[in-house]
């Protein structure tokens, strides 16, 4: 039974924070994007301004400059510096997050719930935001199997 619940608590906690996301005001830095394919602010913003770049050379998520910043497949990115921004257009596929920034369980689950960009991972060399710490700490328990179904289902929920 306790193992059931286990299971359980993480398919639960997904499917209040997708109800409480659907029910934010459009208005909500949280609303849905209005590029699908990407995580973003009402006003384009990708990453809730943080520097994609400083996950891999910083070890953490730090907020980037507006001075520093941007656009690449419809949503505009910031970053800590101008070195920082050069390397990400060199190869932005290289530092852009899996699921457009969308969470990560989220995506393995059918969903595309906001991801947090305090939330993240690194798994060879790709960025994974999830939801919360919760839902990252039972997406990491079957990381390998969660990131093969959301790499398998991502194509087909992408554009929704």
């Amino acid at each position: 039974m306790k193992t059931l619940i286990r299971r359980f608590i993480p398919t639960l906690a997904l499917c209040v924070a997708c109800l409480i996301f659907v029910a934010l005001p459009q208005s909500s830095s949280l609303a849905k994007s209005p590029v699908a394919e990407l995580n973003l602010s009402n006003s384009g913003l990708a990453l809730r301004g943080y520097d994609p770049v400083s996950y891999f050379n910083s070890n953490k998520p730090i907020k980037g400059n507006k001075g520093f910043s941007a656009l690449h497949g419809g949503g505009r990115y910031y970053f800590t510096s101008q070195e920082n921004k050069d390397s990400f257009l060199a190869n932005p596929a290289k530092y852009l997050p899996a699921y457009g920034g969308f969470c990560s369980y989220g995506a393995a689950s059918s969903y595309k719930v906001d991801g947090d960009p305090n939330v993240w991972n690194i798994v060879d060399g790709k960025l994974y935001l999830n939801i919360n710490k919760s839902i990252d700490r039972a997406w990491a328990r079957k990381r390998d199997f969660y990131i093969r179904k959301a790499d398998k289902i991502w194509p087909g929920i992408r554009k929704q």
